[in-house]
């Protein structure tokens, strides 16, 4: 499955803030409760029979805390957390150097899993199940298999695509949970405890005006709250009111609504070129200069999610809604 991502880049000043402001116990961690409370769960009785605790599969749209949940069962469980990415396994070689070096209980968090290596996938299969790793030994004739015994741990993977793990790696992850989007108030209240760590004063009105815009995705709140807290530094001297955090979205090119210049030029191309479609993937990506998989990863989810977006069987077409939005008129037949 494809969801939202945003197309705000995040630098590595912001990397360093949204690790800073990250949650440290389940109690800063707001929102997602039903997942909260399955984890915790399952992290209490795997403590009691003193074992591992199950391969769990988190998957969800980008930037609504896969990361952190995945700090906060290594902490819970009182193991060590190992933290790669689908990408950077790119042989079996790469995989077994991580799960030779892990300590019994330790958590393998793979982000991305999604983009793991078919062949580093299948050799994920016997140390998930049977915690044993199968090594190749020399070649052609001669070669032969050797099983290493591996501790028992747990692997926690994170993926935006869930659709596109086959099925037998599915099956493999005694827990599964999908990531919700949050709503206005989950985030207000994320945006006013990130700002008391950060020493803002953030009233109620300005961080739901942050919230409001923040197209459901804590990630893209608190991005929002650092440009808006580099605004008021600036201009109002370190103060955040309503009436700065809207000047300070509008000068970003974010309206009421999340919508970013990217997404209203997506918009307004399809209503002004082609009469608000149905038109083809292909022919929106040359039209935009953009590459398709831009358009289909980044731009259309959130627009399909508030409405402003459909697709059909003859290409993409502009919902009235959106042209409400943008202030257009919408054509009559």
């Amino acid at each position: 499955m494809t969801e939202d991502t945003t197309p705000i880049p995040v630098s590595p000043d912001d990397e360093v803030l949204l690790t800073s402001l990250r949650a440290k116990t389940w109690a800063d961690f707001l929102g997602q409760d039903q997942v909260k409370e399955s984890l915790q769960i399952a992290i209490e009785a795997a403590k009691q029979r003193q074992e591992s605790m199950d391969h769990t599969l988190l998957y969800g749209p980008p930037g609504l805390g896969k990361t952190t949940l995945a700090h906060l069962i290594a902490d819970e469980m009182g193991v060590n957390l190992k933290i790669t990415s689908g990408t950077a396994l790119a042989k079996a070689g790469d995989l077994a150097a991580i799960l030779t070096n892990l300590e019994p209980g330790d958590i393998l968090f793979i982000d991305e899993i999604h983009r793991l290596n078919k062949v580093v996938e299948e050799t994920l299969y016997p140390a998930m199940e049977d915690y044993a790793l199968d090594i190749v030994l020399g070649k052609g004739p001669s070669a032969r298999t050797v099983r290493l015994d591996l501790p028992h741990f747990t692997l926690v993977g994170a993926t935006t695509r869930f659709g596109a793990l086959t099925a037998p790696f599915r099956d493999r992850f005694g827990l599964i949970h999908r990531l919700q989007h949050y709503v206005p108030n989950q985030l207000q209240a994320i945006l006013q405890r990130a700002g008391k760590k950060l020493t803002l004063e953030l009233d109620d009105q300005s961080a739901l005006a942050i919230a409001s815009r923040s197209r459901g995705t804590p990630r893209v709140a608190l991005q929002l709250l650092k440009r808006v807290r580099d605004f008021s530094q600036v201009k109002y001297e370190g103060r955040i009111e309503t009436v700065l955090v809207e000047e300070a979205l509008e000068r970003l090119a974010v309206d009421s609504l999340g919508l970013t210049e990217h997404d209203r030029r997506f918009l307004e191309t399809i209503i002004t070129k082609y009469q608000g479609g149905p038109v083809g993937l292909s022919t929106i990506a040359a039209t935009l200069s953009e590459d398709s998989g831009t358009i289909e990863e980044v731009l259309e989810p959130f627009l399909m999610q508030v409405g402003f977006l459909q697709k059909t069987p003859k290409g993409r077409v502009i919902t009235k809604a959106a042209y409400t939005h943008l202030n257009l008129e919408y054509p009559a037949e």
